[in-house]
């Protein structure tokens, strides 16, 4: 296979998706005329664009067409997706998801298919659907097994590549200060902070020259911001903003405090420094990893240690050289 056209399927979330991209560079390295596509999640498709070596992204729209299966648009559009999709073919495609929509998905695209065996699918039934299945360890973390997979697609080995994401972000600095990211939302209100906790962060940086910038995307986010803005001067609630727009947010910073969160993952693809705060989910498969030539300290809090708020505080200055 000497320079291959390869279909990546990733669909989502914003975590997975990021998780993806240390892969497409180790594909682009092993050949670095190939073609690389994707299909994603339309709320998603920034992230593959920020890799140079992603040809063209399909945007897919699983999430909002399972609210209106069966109205004539919805059909049409799902028409028009597959056409799309199926006026290319390519030698490799992987559905590095491993679920039933991305099989069904990686069956509209024309070549040869390629997932997880029935015992490593997140949806065991999806393997069904591909021409070839590898063995790829569920104890694995999701990048490793995200860059194993592509390896065994395209038969080439890991061993000496280092982990790189392969993205530049234009950093900004709008309010031209040294600033944080608190990356304080989730999806789910059980993975975050206490506003106790951020209380008391926010009380030890107002002695540092550092202010903090609390993105938002949801009501219950942007309150909580506002909350903590209007109690203390050093917080910057900052605008509805683009995925792209916060990565550029993040790439300005001098580091990054947050939960287990995609933006976590885009700020260890970008190196950033900081805590990652994990209070009730494990981080051995999914947590932050940073790319392996970037210096700095990216730590990783779990399980009780979260709820301590001078701990996280304090390991976060450290890792900022503070």
């Amino acid at each position: 296979m000497a320079q291959p056209k390869i279909l990546i399927v990733k669909t989502s979330s914003l975590g997975d998706v990021v998780h993806m991209l240390p892969a497409v560079t180790d594909i682009h390295a092993r050949f670095p005329n190939g073609q690389i596509d994707w299909v994603v999640e339309e709320n998603f498709v920034d992230i593959p664009r920020w890799h140079n070596a992603v040809n063209q992204v399909f945007p897919v729209a699983i999430r909002r067409w399972r609210k209106s299966l069966l109205s004539k648009s919805t059909r049409q559009a799902i028409k028009d997706f597959k056409t799309h999709l199926a006026s290319t073919s390519y030698d490799v495609i992987i559905d590095a998801q491993g679920l039933i929509k991305s099989a069904l998905i990686s069956r509209w695209a024309q070549g040869k298919r390629v997932g997880f065996d029935f015992a490593y699918a997140r949806e065991p039934f999806a393997s069904f659907a591909y021409q070839q299945r590898l063995a790829v360890g569920k104890n694995e973390h999701a990048i490793k097994r995200n860059r194993l997979l592509a390896a065994g697609s395209l038969e080439y080995a890991i061993t000496d590549m280092p982990l790189d994401y392969g993205i530049q972000i234009a950093p900004i600095n709008p309010y031209q200060e040294r600033f944080i990211m608190a990356l304080h939302g989730t999806s789910r209100p059980d993975k975050e902070w206490s506003l106790g906790n951020w209380r008391y962060f926010l009380s030890t940086l107002q002695s540092t020259a550092l202010k903090v910038y609390m993105p938002w995307g949801n009501q219950r986010e942007l309150d909580r911001a506002t909350l903590l803005a209007a109690e203390f001067p050093i917080v910057r609630v900052l605008p509805k903003s683009t995925l792209t727009e916060l990565a550029q947010f993040i790439a300005g910073s001098c580091g990054v405090i947050g939960m287990d969160t995609g933006l976590m993952h885009i700020a260890a693809a970008l190196g950033k420094s900081g805590v990652a705060i994990y209070p009730v989910t494990s981080a051995e498969l999914t947590g932050a990893w940073r790319s392996t030539h970037i210096k700095g300290n990216l730590s990783t809090l779990t399980g009780e240690s979260t709820h301590n708020a001078r701990l996280v505080t304090d390991t976060l200055l450290t890792n900022l050289g503070q």
